[in-house]
């Protein structure tokens, strides 16, 4: 009776998992299919963005002219960054979505206690800048690398002396 019921639990458990990849594809799918458009420079200029945020079609209007090159260049920057926060808010909309058809589902520790959920455990990524290349606020958000102590310096700028560890036919 017990196989019986662990059977059963185990079968539910796969419709479960089965159906949670499904929906997972679906909103891959879908978020795969985003685009947005947005405007600048007193609409002159126009910028779609993909599901990446990657440009996929800048247009100028005809009366384009009328701007300096360096409004166009801003106007060109805004309308990629405006379409970009429109799909990532869209993005965020689909993953909502997800998240919660799979709150409902249950988790690996509801069937062994005390193993952590791997949900739990992923970090939270940074935000991404936005700022141009070289801004102070680029700058700030860089962890510095590691740092090493008690090793040997190398003036990478001389040649390494012969030592007579390497044997000339290599």
């Amino acid at each position: 009776m017990a196989e019986r019921m662990a059977k059963a639990q185990l079968a539910d458990l796969m419709d479960t998992v089965r159906s949670g990849l499904d929906s997972i594809v679906r909103a891959q799918r879908e978020q795969a299919r985003l685009t947005a458009t947005a405007y600048a420079g007193g609409r002159r200029v126009r910028v779609t963005v993909n599901a990446n945020g990657e440009v996929i079609e800048t247009r100028f209007a005809p009366d384009v002219g009328e701007l300096t090159h360096d409004e166009v260049a801003a106007a060109v920057t805004a309308a990629a960054q405006d379409a970009a926060a429109q799909v990532r808010g869209r993005t965020r909309e689909i993953m909502d979505s997800l998240h919660a058809q799979h709150a409902r589902m249950p988790k690996l520790s509801d069937f062994v206690p005390g193993i952590p959920d791997v949900q739990d455990m992923v970090p939270t990524p940074p935000d991404v800048p936005t700022s141009p290349p070289g801004a102070a606020d680029r700058a700030a958000d860089i962890a510095p690398g590691p740092e090493f102590h008690d090793v040997e310096q190398w003036d990478h700028t001389r040649p390494p002396a012969d030592t007579g560890v390497h044997e000339s036919g290599w």
